[in-house]
C-alpha cells in the first residue's frame, strides 16, 4: 500500500503573520511536522503544499518534497483542506503516482511524533475505517452547557441539570492536528469527517490551537512540558 503524507502549509495567515514558519521553541514551527513523518518511516513521500516560496525552501531544507506549487483557487481564505488534498492527490496520479493512504498533516502541530503518526498507519491499516482521527475529550462536559437566550443563561440540555460528571457519556474533539485516510473513499466523500472513522484518543497536555498570540505562548509551555 503506497502511503503519502502531505503538510499542507499555504503563506496566508491574518491572526499570526508568517505562522506556519515562524520559529517555535527553536526551529520553524512547520520543521516539527516534517520530521515526524520522516522518523515515522512509512511513508513513501513527505510533501508540502504551498504557495509560497519561502515556505517551499525551508520544507526543502528540513526534508521534504515540493513537487509543484498550490493553485490559486487552493490557496485563497475560502480553500477547505479537501481541497488542497484532492488538488494534491489529482496532480500526483496526472504525474503517474497513486497512494492508497495519505496523512494530511498541519504544519502548526508540533505535538505530533513519529510514533503518534506510526501508530495512526498501522490501526488504520489493521481496520476496516475509511479515516482516523486524533481526538481529545472536551475538558467539561458539554451535556452540562449553557447559552444565552434572551438575555438569560438558561441550559442548553436541561435534562442534565442533576447528572453528575462522571455519569455523562464523554464527548471528544478533533484535535486539529493530523488526519489518516484511505484515499479511495476520501475521492467519493470528498470530505475527511465523513464515513467510518476510527478514533486516537491523545491526552490534553499533547493538545493545543494555535489561532493567537496567547495560544502560541500556551503551545511552547505545553511543548517544553511535554518534552521534560
Amino acid at each position: 500500500m503506497n502511503k503519502i503524507a502531505i503538510i499542507t502549509a499555504r503563506g496566508g495567515s491574518k491572526r499570526i503573520p508568517r505562522k506556519n514558519i515562524r520559529e517555535f521553541c527553536g526551529k520553524p514551527i512547520l520543521a516539527y511536522s516534517i520530521e515526524a513523518a520522516l522518523q515515522a518511516g512509512v511513508f513513501d513521500q513527505v510533501m508540502v503544499s504551498t504557495d509560497d516560496r519561502e515556505i517551499a525552501d525551508i520544507a526543502v531544507q528540513y526534508g521534504a518534497q515540493v513537487p509543484f506549487f498550490r493553485s490559486e483557487a487552493a490557496s485563497d481564505d475560502y480553500a477547505t483542506t479537501s481541497d488542497v488534498l484532492l488538488e494534491v492527490l489529482d496532480e500526483l496520479e496526472k504525474r503517474g503516482e497513486r497512494y492508497e493512504l495519505a496523512c494530511c498533516l498541519y504544519p502548526t502541530a508540533p505535538f505530533v511524533t513519529a510514533e503518534k503518526l506510526r501508530q495512526a498507519v498501522e490501526q488504520l491499516t489493521a481496520s476496516g475505517a475509511d479515516t482516523l482521527i486524533p481526538v481529545v475529550p472536551f475538558s467539561y462536559p458539554p451535556q452540562r452547557g449553557m447559552i444565552v437566550r434572551n438575555g438569560r443563561l438558561v441550559f442548553e440540555y436541561p435534562q442534565y441539570l442533576d447528572s453528575r460528571s462522571q455519569d455523562l457519556e464523554p464527548h471528544y474533539h478533533d484535535v486539529g492536528q493530523f488526519y489518516v485516510f484511505r484515499t479511495a473513499p476520501f475521492r467519493v466523500n470528498r470530505k475527511l469527517m465523513v464515513g467510518d472513522i476510527l478514533p486516537m484518543v491523545v491526552p490534553e497536555l499533547e493538545v493545543q490551537d494555535i489561532d493567537n498570540e496567547t495560544d502560541w505562548q500556551i503551545a511552547e509551555m505545553k511543548y517544553r512540558l511535554m518534552r521534560g
